[in-house]
């Protein structure tokens, strides 16, 4: 776990370092979702030093992080969206429109994984090494998520009882998953 925690942190830093650039040209709508992107990101890099135990642990930071995230996920991320916004300075993939329901269970989850994580702040972490084994308490291996739908989500309930690292690594893993599938590479 704490090997997948440090590779989607350097994958979201990464990004938001990519996306700064991309950022420069970027209007309107395209400029908007690339804010609340970057906004996530800088969510995402720095919770994922607190899930290390880089940084000492604050469940009211988790609960802010996760707050960010969520206001940036569900509806709030189609409406960013709308069809014909990929040219220019856009980095999201046509796939995006050609399997919009797909995406769409994306952005959903990436809500319900939000709330969890909100609701999971005060059950810490689940190892003194900072890593859970998200696999073994969800019957489900990491890898699963990268298809993630809401049908592999659990329910609110048992995120808000697992511990806060499980429950961000499988919201790190959702946005790597979904910028995977629908993020173009700009050099």
């Amino acid at each position: 776990m704490y090997v997948r925690i440090t590779l989607a942190g350097a994958a979201l830093a990464s990004l938001t370092a990519v996306s700064v650039l991309a950022h420069s040209g970027a209007t309107g709508i395209v400029k908007e979702r690339m804010d609340g992107m970057s906004a996530m990101a800088k969510v995402v890099k720095s919770l994922s030093s607190m899930m290390r135990k880089e940084v000492p642990f604050d469940a009211e930071k988790v609960r802010l992080g996760a707050g960010i995230i969520q206001a940036h996920s569900g509806d709030n991320m189609l409406r960013l969206f709308p069809e014909g916004s990929d040219g220019g300075m856009s980095v999201a993939k046509p796939e995006i429109w050609e399997d919009w329901k797909k995406f769409e269970g994306y952005a959903n989850d990436l809500g319900l994984l939000a709330r969890g994580l909100a609701a999971a702040a005060d059950n810490g972490l689940a190892m003194a090494g900072g890593a859970s084994n998200t696999s073994t308490m969800m019957g489900t291996s990491s890898t699963s998520m990268m298809g993630t739908t809401t049908a592999m989500v659990p329910s609110p309930d048992m995120l808000a009882a697992m511990p806060t690292d499980g429950v961000f690594n499988m919201v790190a893993q959702a946005c790597a998953a979904c910028h995977t599938q629908y993020r173009l590479e700009k050099n």
